[in-house]
């Protein structure tokens, strides 16, 4: 007989908690119109300042974006360059916008790959929306999913917990999003249709969306779209139809 712990089922909301969004085509976008990549990572910029809005305005708590893996040191370094430059421009320039409407900006992944300035402004940043609850904005920077997870089970061998008292929850509590809800709504935008290392662990359970739509071109009313498709899901967690129906 299985001894498996029971787990708590989330409930269900018509507003996605906490949304995921691996925020591709940049460089597509760029290209189609002749222009250097940078121009795309640009125009980027700027639709994820509608989306972020846009979350806020809508009740969701949580966004977590995919703005750099760690897999994205092999581009060109010319790119890579332009890259880091423009994240701490964003940095610079969008966290006080950030602050005055109430939202909390955090970063995970490994810093140690960014520059001593590039770290010193993810730190004043966090530092100072830290109190901020209208939504938490989450930047995924040299992340990727298995690193969280090995970071994780480090940080429980470094605490002494022996193999035995390791279980899901034990690891779960070490991740990098530890403290969030688990994301009801993963988004990728640009065509593909791959998860590409991103929050592993935690979409297990997750509502999966994509759309063809390149991420300059991704708006208010393109992510009404990805949480109406997700208002018609069938959040089951490993219940029946009927059990989910009776429990509603």
């Amino acid at each position: 007989m299985s001894t498996r712990k029971k787990q708590a089922t989330p409930a269900g909301t018509d507003v996605p908690r906490h949304i995921a969004i691996i925020m591709d085509g940049n460089g597509r976008w760029a290209k189609r119109r002749l222009m250097p990549r940078v121009a795309g990572h640009r125009k980027g910029v700027e639709a994820l300042r509608g989306v972020i809005r846009a979350c806020a305005e809508r009740g969701v708590s949580h966004l977590t974006v995919f703005a750099f893996s760690s897999e994205n040191w092999r581009r060109p370094q010319e790119e890579v360059t332009l890259l880091m430059e423009l994240f701490m421009r964003a940095l610079e320039n969008e966290v006080a916008r950030l602050h005055e409407n109430g939202i909390r900006f955090r970063v995970i992944g490994d810093l140690s790959g960014f520059s001593e300035r590039i770290q010193a402004l993810i730190r004043d940043a966090e530092a100072l929306t830290r109190d901020n609850t209208r939504l938490t904005f989450t930047v995924a920077a040299n992340y990727g999913g298995r690193w969280d997870i090995v970071q994780a089970m480090k940080k429980l061998m470094a605490a002494g917990v022996s193999p035995d008292e390791v279980d899901e929850a034990a690891l779960a509590q070490k991740l990098s999003i530890a403290d969030m809800p688990e994301p009801d709504l993963f988004i990728r935008t640009g065509g593909e249709q791959r998860i590409s290392n991103f929050l592993l662990w935690q979409l297990a359970y997750t509502e999966l969306y994509f759309t063809d739509a390149l991420w300059p071109d991704f708006d208010p009313a393109a992510l009404d779209e990805a949480i109406a498709s997700y208002r018609t899901r069938e959040r089951r967690f490993g219940r029946t139809s009927e059990q989910v129906r009776s429990a509603s």
